[in-house]
């Protein structure tokens, strides 16, 4: 077996999400496993997070809603993007929740639901600044009383999104929070009511108590990741995923030997070169080795030298302690008295810690505890 592996520590993500359902109480708790739990197996989440707390689930695809139906999972799934029309017979049968925003999408809905003689019940989103999907707030409206007009659905949720949300300081979410509740007003001028209204992700459940209404979306959070390096405070979350493999080389190098394709990197002295079985095939990205990427090993944080090859990634060990093959290498998460968060390598990146955890390659076997 391939000695490249993820830790899941289920015991973190029951954490995660107990802290914040109590933290957002009296709002419902929707836990988001899409995308394989972001990157952490939506099965075994799943599971977890509805066992700690979560009234509901949110994925992105039909597939993913299959998944959890054939897995025995009956807790209600939402789907946060609008299906296609022939999916919505899928969805009727599986008994999932779709958002809709579009005149085509709510019609398709209804005639699944005629045809399998059920009221299916549909969330509406709204585009209140994210300019992604969503209904413009000036078709809501429209699409609200279509909705009530139909004997095959129900109105049970109105929905947004926040763009901005995981930087605490941007008034762009007070103001998004202000349109969604003018939105909410009109609705309730022309008769609509009694469906659950949510807009709050990770960070604005965590910074912006005004945005959690009924329900709040966590993803990120419950995988003990912050939404952003300046929410990195706001709760004590517990990392749930450790990235490890082992030292499968080593040898000894000169000073000014150059390593790695492109030759990025030359030893700056005499070194151990240790080489471990994990690259960017796998996620570990592969200008990492270009950006300040390091792993620890033995406890001692070490840089990789040149950039990740496919399969592969050398690191530089130095001569100031003996390297061996099979030693540990952790890539994330802690060893010793450190630990390689995924928001540090992002930053690394230029990027998200989001994308860290969710670009973990399926040649990497997930080991849960």
């Amino acid at each position: 077996m391939r000695p490249t592996w993820a830790d899941i520590n289920l015991a973190a993500i029951a954490h995660n999400v107990g802290l914040l359902a109590e933290l957002v109480r009296p709002a419902a708790m929707c836990a988001v496993v899409k995308a394989d739990a972001y990157g952490h197996g939506m099965i075994p989440v799943a599971r977890t997070a509805v066992d700690a707390g979560a009234a509901t689930l949110a994925v992105a695809l039909v597939d993913e809603g299959r998944q959890l139906r054939e897995e025995g999972l009956d807790t209600p799934i939402l789907l946060l993007s609008e299906p296609r029309p022939y999916e919505f017979a899928e969805v009727v049968d599986l008994g999932l929740i779709p958002t809709v925003y579009q005149g085509e999408g709510l019609a398709a809905a209804a005639a699944a639901a005629a045809a399998a003689g059920v009221c299916q019940p549909v969330h509406l989103k709204v585009d209140t600044g994210m300019a992604r999907v969503g209904a413009p707030p000036a078709e809501v409206m429209m699409l609200a009383d279509a909705i009530a007009e139909r004997d095959t659905l129900e109105l049970t949720g109105v929905w947004t999104h926040c763009a901005v949300a995981d930087e605490p300081d941007n008034p762009f979410t007070a103001y998004q929070i202000e349109q969604f509740n003018h939105l909410l007003s009109r609705l309730k001028l022309a008769g609509h009511h009694d469906y659950r209204r949510h807009l709050a992700n990770s960070a604005v459940a965590m910074a912006h108590p005004a945005g959690r209404f009924d329900m709040v979306r966590c993803g990120i959070a419950i995988y003990g990741i912050p939404p952003s390096p300046a929410l990195a405070d706001c709760l004590p979350l517990q990392p749930a995923m450790t990235l490890r493999t082992e030292v499968a080389m080593v040898k000894t190098i000169a000073a000014g030997t150059p390593v790695s394709y492109g030759h990025h990197f030359t030893a700056p002295a005499d070194t151990q070169l240790a080489t471990i079985p994990i690259g960017y095939a796998d996620g570990w990205t592969r200008r990492l080795g270009v950006t300040g990427g390091e792993v620890l090993i033995g406890g001692r944080r070490r840089p990789v030298a040149g950039v990740v090859t496919m399969d592969q990634t050398m690191v530089d060990c130095g001569l100031d302690h003996p390297v061996s093959p099979g030693d540990e290498v952790i890539l994330l998460g802690p060893q010793g008295d450190d630990e390689i968060t995924a928001t540090e390598i992002a930053g690394r990146l230029d990027t998200v810690a989001y994308e860290v955890v969710c670009q973990l390659g399926r040649r990497v076997s997930l080991r849960y505890q």
